[in-house]
């Protein structure tokens, strides 16, 4: 059933996170403007070209907004604002329950507006629909064609707090390594290769700790099984050198700079789970994968403020809003 007038809708989920412990991401679903002269939406990451051309075609097809793009708030209050009334609720496959709120009171509506309003906000997950939805915008523009809703896309707008987000990395699983290339060889010059035993599930997770400590490093999936990367400093130095400084500290700058360029010619691919990424390496679905630490919140805040890019893939945040808990329809 369509709406009468434009509203908000709250959206709540609650879940457990890696570790077991609980969590709630909660924020406002609407209309959020196109990327424009003095736009407050700030991207986060690069984009891939494929990724658009589907997603281009997709709109073209359907003329609406199927699910939210996920953008962060850098003004504090957004959550003290979330709704009591549930409208409808659901349990994914994955345990996440997910709650659709009523944000339909004009009070409530002034609120939201103001708060958003007040901070630029930080497009966190969907930016190839948003760019996607702007190039749409402008074709339909060009063609002297009026939609009424291609000036916006629907986003889930969440305070950028961390509470309320939960990050996880996105792995690169590698693809196309010559027969018998050494790749703890190619990386040795780069990076202090520490064995860390078989592929098991235990195995990465003591890898994934290994990762977190004092040291840091990078893991390794490959034939010989796990391994932590440690940056060597000089290495790490001339590899960043022209790397702005809120982006030398994301690993996934650091596969860029130091382990692509010891590569040959390879295909990369991305997963968010370590063990899956691991297990795929062990069945020879990938030659191997580069495990990455998650950013953090503040790292988040500190390029999007600076107008920069992290590189493609870097963040996955979890859990997604369920795509059919509202639609948004550009024809009405």
């Amino acid at each position: 059933m369509a709406d009468r007038e434009p509203r908000f809708y709250g959206y709540r989920m609650e879940f457990r996170d890696e570790d077991g412990h609980p969590r709630r991401t909660s924020g406002f679903l609407g209309a959020l403007a196109l990327a424009g002269p003095g736009s407050e939406v700030l991207p986060h990451e690069r984009t891939l070209p494929k990724a658009k051309s589907d997603r281009l075609a997709l709109l073209r097809a359907t003329r609406a907004n199927l699910d939210p793009v996920w953008a962060l708030s850098l003004a504090p209050g957004l959550t003290d604002l979330l709704p009591a009334t549930v409208l409808a609720e659901c349990t994914d496959d994955e345990g996440v329950r997910h709650q659709l709120l009523d944000g339909g009171d004009p009070d409530l509506i002034a609120a939201v507006q103001e708060s958003v309003g007040r901070a630029p906000v930080v497009l966190a997950d969907g930016h190839h629909r948003f760019e996607t939805a702007t190039t749409f915008r402008d074709e339909e523009r060009a063609e002297g064609h009026r939609v009424p809703g291609a000036d916006a896309i629907m986003a889930l707008v969440v305070e950028l707090a961390d509470r309320e987000l939960t990050v996880q990395p996105i792995h690169r699983l590698l693809h196309g390594l010559p027969p018998g290339f050494d790749l703890r060889a190619a990386l040795a010059p780069s990076f202090e290769v520490h064995d860390a035993g078989p592929a098991t599930p235990e195995g990465v997770g003591a890898l994934r700790s290994g990762m977190r400590g004092p040291s840091g490093g990078l893991g390794l999936a490959d034939g010989g099984g796990l391994a932590l990367l440690r940056p060597r400093p000089d290495s790490l130095e001339r590899a960043l050198a022209d790397v702005a400084d809120a982006l030398r500290v994301v690993d996934a700058t650091a596969f860029e700079r130091l382990v692509l360029p010891a590569l040959p010619r390879v295909e990369v691919t991305y997963r968010n789970d370590a063990a899956t990424v691991a297990a795929l390496v062990t069945k020879g679905a990938a030659d191997a994968a580069v495990l990455l630490r998650p950013v953090t919140v503040a790292q988040i805040r500190d390029a999007a403020t600076a107008g920069l890019r992290m590189p493609q893939k870097t963040t996955f945040f979890a859990p997604k809003p369920r795509t059919g808990m509202v639609f948004r329809s550009l024809d009405l």
